[in-house]
């Protein structure tokens, strides 16, 4: 017997602008299921989860479900997606062998620009109290 799940925890880098922007999004979403979003590596994240490898959260997205389990890059997207009442069944499709290539080249472009848009030495924004803002341009 499968049990639901209820509720699901989004991991995400609160000093990416990209990642800050997706959790706005998320939140303005209808939802079948709760998403309770918390930035990476934080004190809240660390408090939860003590038994997660913090570090990597900080370089993928990942969902921690309310039973344990983890969802990372690719398939945390997904389970994000079939966590919102407009997109599952997109969600549905894209965990097929049709549609993983499709979500695997998206998260992998995603990383990329992720990446440039942060840049070595960019300070993040900061997102502790759950009012995350996009960090403004480097100086």
């Amino acid at each position: 017997m499968r049990t639901p799940v209820r509720h699901l925890t989004v991991l995400y880098d609160a000093d990416c602008p990209l990642c800050v922007h997706l959790r706005h999004w998320l939140l303005r979403q209808r939802q079948l299921v709760p998403l309770d979003l918390v930035p990476a590596g934080s004190h809240e994240a660390r408090r939860r989860f003590p038994d997660l490898d913090h570090s990597a959260t900080l370089r993928e997205i990942t969902v921690v479900g309310d039973r344990g389990q983890v969802y990372r890059e690719t398939n945390a997207w997904i389970v994000c997606l079939w966590a919102l009442a407009d997109h599952r069944a997109r969600a549905h499709w894209l965990a097929t062998p049709a549609g993983q290539p499709f979500a695997r080249v998206t998260v992998l472009a995603a990383a990329k620009w992720r990446e440039a848009l942060k840049g070595p030495d960019r300070e993040g924004g900061h997102c502790e109290d759950g009012h995350c803002e996009v960090p403004g341009p480097p100086d």
